[in-house]
């Protein structure tokens, strides 16, 4: 009885020594092939030795890899080559992670999934360089042709111009997106090698319509004609007769701001030999004795626009640099200008 026992055992043996060699023999006869459904930069290389797939991927890659890539920006063509982007592919280490990919598993396992016609499914990466300093620097060359900045509109108030100038809207590129479609077609083996640069409107800050709003009064004084010019959003609304200093003490020149305003204003008589008695003195609204009439808006350094009961010196330099105006004019002005309105002296 335990002789055959034995025999029974050392029968099986030898079949399961049989099966096993069976399938090293048949595993070992695939494993110089690239297993079904793998595919290595979207080449299929199925049932390819690692030569023939080398090959196969040489004659599919590397010609459509050696084209340039060309970015279309505002009818202008920027190119980079394959050669100044430093591009290379890994040929042989793309094979070797598809014969790899084929011989996951153990040997069993292979066998028992080629039997059943299962595809290993493999979708693998080329393995290409390429310098990112490159696409980097094309799209700054693209940025300067295409990059346009907005314009604000303005008014040139230092050389008192009330004149707008109007605004315009700007262009940026998309850069980000712009390196992500070079990266990609660089590294495409397929026909496309084209792309698109794609921009964006930049808005002006202020725009025509805003800078009106900006400047809801503007004095211009023209000293040499003897006239002050209210603007009310960026347009004249109203000229008036003025006096100005006179030579010595003259009315200053250039853009100031209102600085301050008020109704029947005391008056800081300057330490000057031309206030005589009253020089220091402050000196109340509202009486004789007070040349500033009805209403003040300060310019600088004690110099402003003020009423004057004097009409005959109106069209004339007779102040001690202060701007005169009748007394009806300068209150019908007084409510229309706000404090830090600017004001232009020519």
């Amino acid at each position: 009885m335990r002789k055959r026992v034995a025999v029974i055992a050392a029968v099986v043996g030898l079949l399961l020594l049989a099966g096993a060699g069976g399938v090293y023999a048949y595993d070992h006869s695939n494993a110089e092939e690239i297993g079904k459904g793998v595919r290595v930069g979207g080449v299929d290389v199925s049932g390819l030795t690692p030569e023939q797939a080398r090959a196969k991927l040489r004659s599919a890659v590397l010609e459509p890899l050696s084209r340039p890539v060309v970015v279309r920006a505002l009818g202008k063509r920027h190119t980079l080559t394959p050669k100044r982007a430093k591009v290379a592919v890994d040929i042989d280490g793309s094979v070797d992670a598809a014969m790899q990919r084929t011989r996951d598993g153990n040997m069993l396992s292979r066998t028992w999934r080629d039997v059943r016609g299962e595809p290993v499914d493999a979708e693998l990466e080329l393995d290409i360089s390429y310098s990112k300093r490159a696409i980097k620097r094309l799209v700054k060359r693209v940025q300067k042709e295409v990059d346009k900045p907005a314009v604000d509109a303005s008014v040139d108030l230092e050389s008192g111009d009330v004149t707008p100038r109007p605004s315009a809207e700007g262009r940026r590129l998309l850069a980000r997106k712009l390196k992500r479609q070079v990266r990609k077609r660089l590294l495409d083996v397929g026909d496309a090698k084209t792309v698109k640069a794609r921009t964006d409107v930049v808005k002006p800050k202020v725009t025509t319509e805003e800078l009106a709003d900006r400047y809801p009064a503007i004095l211009i004084v023209d000293r040499a004609n003897f006239k002050l010019t209210l603007y009310k959003e960026l347009k004249p609304v109203k000229t008036y007769g003025i006096a100005v200093g006179q030579v010595g003490l003259e009315t200053p020149a250039g853009l100031y701001h209102i600085q301050n305003k008020a109704v029947d204003p005391a008056w800081s008589v300057p330490d000057s030999d031309w206030a005589g008695d009253l020089a220091g003195q402050v000196i109340p609204g509202g009486v004789p004795e007070n040349p500033l009439k009805a209403r003040w808006l300060g310019i600088y350094a004690g110099a402003g626009i003020h009423g004057t009961d004097a009409d005959s010196s109106i069209g004339t330099a007779a102040s001690h640099g202060c701007i005169r105006m009748r007394i009806p004019e300068v209150i019908e002005l007084y409510d229309q200008v706000p404090v830090n309105a600017p004001v232009y002296i020519s």
